[in-house]
């Protein structure tokens, strides 16, 4: 599997960094197989120098606030409007927590369905898997404000064999994400409260908590995320080492290897 970072700026959009977009990619059944994790603001532009949209084969919303994934409607219009207008492309499964398919009519501004038309829209529930091509995916509970999920993927190892990524989405450490995160060949951890000492519970991880989630999960790789454009990501970065040596750090465009 190859991850490519779209956007992994926390909070809103910087400068030159989208919100949090990634694409995982994985080779099988004679073709390349896209997976979708987060469409948060500013990352629909980014995410057509990458990837065409058209050849998405699932998206995956860790939750509903807009960093995470408000270029869905983005998305949507491009779908409905944009080159392949008229065309017979089958409807992209769109997975996430409930509530997922009202924040996508409410940055349409429509009471509407038809910003969901160009998705299989389908609520996952902590604990259920889904098969979606190469991919096995099962959802945990994270701990935020709102409804939210973390990401266990299953698929196939550059290397051979099978390889784990888990995405964190948005979340202060708790067991269940520890639970999820086991093992994981490559866990990708957001770090929202950046290296700041004190850190209001349930919302964020900080850098060193990011640290301390791979660490009690034995994972093999972290890459930190979702630290503040404002914010200067080295001091963070040194507080997942202090607890996780190896750990690097989420930039625009790098593709990381599982």
């Amino acid at each position: 599997m190859r991850l490519t970072v779209i956007g992994c700026a926390g909070s809103v959009a910087g400068p030159d960094n989208p919100a949090s977009s990634y694409v995982l990619e994985a080779d099988a059944d004679g073709r390349a197989w896209r997976l979708l994790l987060e469409l948060g603001s500013g990352s629909v532009g980014p995410l057509q120098a990458v990837v065409d949209p058209t050849e998405l084969d699932g998206v995956l919303i860790s939750h509903g606030h807009p960093d995470h994934c408000a270029d869905l409607a983005s998305l949507s219009v491009l779908f409905r409007y944009g080159p392949t207008q008229g065309t017979d492309l089958p409807p992209l499964p769109l997975w996430g927590p409930e509530g997922i398919d009202e924040r996508v009519r409410q940055v349409e501004g429509a009471t509407d369905d038809a910003g969901l038309e160009p998705f299989a829209w389908r609520a996952m529930a902590p604990g259920e898997t889904r098969e979606l091509g190469p991919f096995t995916i099962t959802a945990a509970r994270a701990w935020h404000p709102v409804p939210a999920l973390a990401y266990r993927i299953e698929g196939p190892a550059e290397v051979g064999g099978r390889a784990t990524l888990v995405f964190t989405g948005d979340t202060d450490l708790s067991d269940e994400v520890v639970e999820v995160a086991a093992g994981a060949d490559l866990l990708l951890a957001e770090a929202g409260w950046a290296h700041r000492d004190i850190n209001p519970p349930g919302i964020h991880l900080t850098g060193r908590q990011a640290g301390e989630l791979a660490r009690r999960a034995g994972v093999n790789r972290l890459v930190v995320t979702h630290v503040p454009s404002w914010v200067d990501p080295a001091p963070t970065l040194a507080q997942a080492r202090a607890e996780h040596p190896d750990a690097q750090l989420a930039t625009r465009g790098v593709i990381f290897t599982v």
